[in-house]
C-alpha cells in the first residue's frame, strides 16, 4: 500500500467518523514564539485545546507536516543513519475537543489499523501500553477491543517523579496533559530488540506507530492536577512508520516515498550504490528544506533561516561524499514535487522559487568549501601530531561557515 493511499484512507477514515479535515499548518508556527518549527499535528488545534478558540467542529482530522531539526526535538545528526530519524515527517491525527474520550479514541485507532476494510494488521502484531494508574484504559483495550494481557504494558512514572513517565503527556510544566496509550509493531523475532517497558526496549523489534493522548487534566505552577471541564483527545501517527508496516519494510527509508527520492538522487549523481548512508541523508533533507522554503523560510545566519542552512549544507556535504562536483540538491524539488505535490499542491505551485533558493545556497556552500579546504589543508601541512587545533576548527567555522564534522 503506497504512503499516498494511506495518508489517503486515513483521512477517509475519520471523515465517515464525522472528523472535519482540516490542512495542515505552516512550519513555521503561527503566534507561537515557544516553538522553533511545527513540530506535532497538535500544534495548531493549541488554542481549542486551551480553551482559548471556538471553532466550526469539535473533531478533527490532518495529515501535519513536521520538522524536528532544532530547538528542543533535534534529531539532525541522527538523520541517514537510524532506521526512523528524520527532520521532515508527516503526522496523521486525529482530534476531539470536548467530545469524544477515550473509548472513542482506542476504538477508532484499532478499527482503522486492524479491520479489513481499511489497515488490515494482524491484531497479534500490535501491542499496547497504557499509564500505570490508568484502568480505564487498560480495560478498554483489554476487555472491549480484546487485547490479551500478555501484549498489553502498563509504564508507571519512569522519568524521575510524579506523572514522569513515557504515558504521561503534557504540553509544557504548566497546563493541559493527561495519561496516553500507544500502539506497538511487532517487527518480529528476526529483529534485535524487547518490547517496550523491557530492558530491551530501545531496539527495533518492537516500533510504536500511533500514541493517543488524554488530556483530562489541567497542571498548576505547584503541580496540582484539576479536571477539565472538557477533556480532549490529540492523537498521532508517523506516515512514514505506518508505511513502512503496510509496505512489510523494516525501515522508513525502505518505503516508497524515500526509494523514488533515493534512485532520483542516485541517478543525479551517478551513484550505483543506492544502499549508501547519503543517499539517506540526502533524500530525507530534500523534503524538509523544499518545505521550509515554501513556507517562507530563508537560508540566514540565525534562527530558522540557520537551521535551513545546516541542513542544506549537511546535504551538500553528502552529495560531496559521493562525489557531486556541482549544485545538484536543488535538481532534487522536481521528483520531490512529483511524489508529493499531490497531497501538497504548494510543492508544484512553488517549485521554481524553492530551486531558486536551494540553488544559490548550493553555490554559496561551493565557495564556503573552496575557502574553508585552503585554509585547512594549510593548517594540516603545519600540524605537528593528529589533533587539530580547537581555534583552527572554531575559525573555519565561526569565520567561513565551514562545518565542524566537515572538518
Amino acid at each position: 500500500m503506497k504512503s499516498a493511499a494511506i495518508r489517503e484512507a486515513f483521512i477517509r477514515y475519520f471523515e465517515s467518523k464525522a472528523h472535519t479535515q482540516v490542512a495542515s499548518s505552516s512550519l513555521v508556527p503561527g503566534n507561537d514564539p515557544t516553538l522553533l518549527f511545527t513540530n506535532a499535528g497538535m500544534v495548531q488545534f493549541k488554542d481549542a485545546f486551551l480553551g482559548r478558540e471556538k471553532r466550526g467542529y469539535v473533531r478533527a482530522v490532518s495529515s501535519q507536516r513536521c520538522v524536528r531539526a532544532g530547538g528542543k526535538h533535534n534529531d539532525l545528526e541522527n538523520v541517514g543513519y537510524t532506521a526512523r530519524h528524520h527532520t521532515f515527517f508527516e503526522m496523521l491525527g486525529n482530534f476531539s475537543f470536548g467530545d469524544y474520550f477515550k473509548h472513542d479514541a482506542i476504538k477508532f485507532a484499532w478499527e482503522f489499523l486492524t479491520s479489513p476494510e481499511w489497515m488490515a494488521i494482524p491484531a497479534e502484531k500490535l501491542w499496547v501500553t497504557v499509564y500505570a494508574e490508568d484502568e480505564e484504559a487498560y480495560q478498554i483495550w483489554n476487555e472491549q477491543m480484546g487485547v490479551p494481557a500478555e501484549r498489553m504494558v502498563r509504564i508507571g512514572d519512569n522519568k524521575g517523579g510524579k506523572y514522569a513517565s513515557d504515558n504521561f503527556w503534557s504540553m509544557g510544566d504548566t497546563g493541559p496533559c493527561g495519561p496516553c496509550t500507544e500502539i506497538f509493531y511487532d517487527h518480529g523475532a528476526d529483529v534485535a530488540g524487547g518490547p517496550p517497558g523491557s530492558p530491551d526496549e530501545d531496539g527495533d523489534r518492537y516500533i510504536e506507530i500511533w500514541n493517543n493522548v488524554f488530556m483530562q487534566f489541567n497542571r498548576d505552577a505547584d503541580g496540582t492536577m484539576t479536571p477539565l471541564p472538557a477533556p480532549s483527545v490529540d492523537t498521532g501517527m508517523g506516515l512514514e512508520r505506518i508505511s513502512a508496516v503496510m509496505q512489510g519494510v523494516h525501515s522508513n527509508y525502505e518505503i516508497d516515498l524515500f526509494q523514488n527520492l533515493i534512485k532520483a538522487t542516485a541517478a543525479i549523481l551517478n551513484v550505483s550504490d543506492i544502499e549508501h548512508t547519503s543517499l539517506r541523508v540526502i533524500a530525507d533533507h530534500i523534503r524538509s528544506c523544499a518545505f521550509l522554503v515554501s513556507d517562507g523560510v530563508i537560508p540566514s545566519n540565525e534562527g530558522r533561516g540557520y537551521v535551513l542552512r545546516r541542513i542544506i549544507r549537511r546535504a551538500a556535504r553528502h552529495g560531496n561524499k559521493l562525489g557531486a562536483e556541482k549544485a545538484f540538491f536543488h535538481k532534487l524539488v522536481a521528483p520531490l514535487a512529483l511524489e508529493m505535490g499531490e497531497a501538497y499542491p504548494e510543492l508544484v505551485t512553488r517549485q521554481a522559487q524553492i530551486e531558486k533558493v536551494l540553488l544559490q545556497e548550493e553555490e554559496q556552500f561551493a565557495k564556503t568549501l573552496d575557502q574553508g579546504m585552503k585554509i585547512l589543508e594549510q593548517d594540516l601541512q603545519d600540524l605537528n601530531g593528529k589533533q587539530i587545533p580547537g581555534d583552527t576548527v572554531f575559525r573555519l567555522y565561526d569565520t567561513y561557515g565551514f562545518p565542524v564534522d566537515l572538518t
